[in-house]
């Protein structure tokens, strides 16, 4: 395995302009191999979520159905690549027969990627990861996590607040888990450090049919998708 302290040397301030040199080389090799690899696997649907839950979980199971689900819509679900929430997602789409794939990790603990994919790619960098995660995807869907999974929505929602991203659709699911990060939201925007439009675009439900008309209807605006026979989507003209 990679000696991650090495790979985090670039955290640890200024290095010689060789070594700062060789790093950006490095970054970029690895940006191009997740690009040749996802190239084609076609429009995507993310899904993050803890990788500590065993398949005996509700929110494993949650993440079984969204997986078989996002299969039926016509679209590729990735995910982090590991175990957990990103496994059942994996899983689901692997057993209605929809592409599957993912975006893995290298970490101190080395996180194997799951066998429920077509494709997958390794990082060494988390940045790296997560724009890969979310070049390819029309939409994201996000069940119960720890620091990595609230590091991926609040960027994701930093994104959307600021334009970047637009009618960007994301879905959290679970909401025993998340009602006090859904009540700590209004508290935000009371204070007035986010408003009320910031939040649109996210919904809050542990229903899959809400979470995909919610979906639907963004999906249309922004990437003008129509439907194609039952559940299928396709980009338009």
């Amino acid at each position: 395995m990679k000696n991650i302290n090495r790979l985090n040397d670039y955290l640890e301030g200024p290095g010689s302009r060789f070594s700062e040199f060789k790093f950006t080389f490095k970054v970029m090799r690895q940006f191009i191999k997740g690009f040749r690899k996802l190239h084609f696997v076609g429009p995507c649907i993310t899904v993050f979520g803890s990788a500590r839950f065993r398949d005996d979980h509700k929110y494993y199971r949650l993440a079984y159905e969204v997986g078989k689900e996002i299969s039926r819509f016509g679209f590729t679900v990735m995910t982090g690549g590991g175990p957990g929430i990103m496994e059942a997602a994996n899983k689901g789409a692997f057993d209605q027969g929809g592409k599957s794939v993912g975006c893995n990790i290298i970490l101190p603990h080395e996180q194997n990627p799951n066998p429920y994919m077509d494709t997958w790619v390794e990082f060494d960098h988390f940045f790296v990861r997560k724009v890969l995660l979310l070049k390819y995807s029309y939409a994201f869907f996000v069940l119960p996590g720890g620091w990595g999974t609230m590091d991926e929505l609040f960027e994701t929602l930093t994104l959307i607040q600021t334009g970047i991203l637009k009618n960007f659709p994301v879905v959290v699911m679970g909401k025993e888990y998340f009602q006090q990060l859904n009540q700590y939201l209004d508290f935000m925007i009371e204070e007035g450090t986010i408003s009320r439009t910031d939040l649109e675009l996210i919904l809050f439900t542990d229903s899959v049919d809400e979470a995909f008309d919610h979906l639907s209807h963004y999906l249309e605006i922004n990437y003008k998708l129509k439907m194609r026979r039952k559940r299928m989507w396709v980009l338009g003209e």
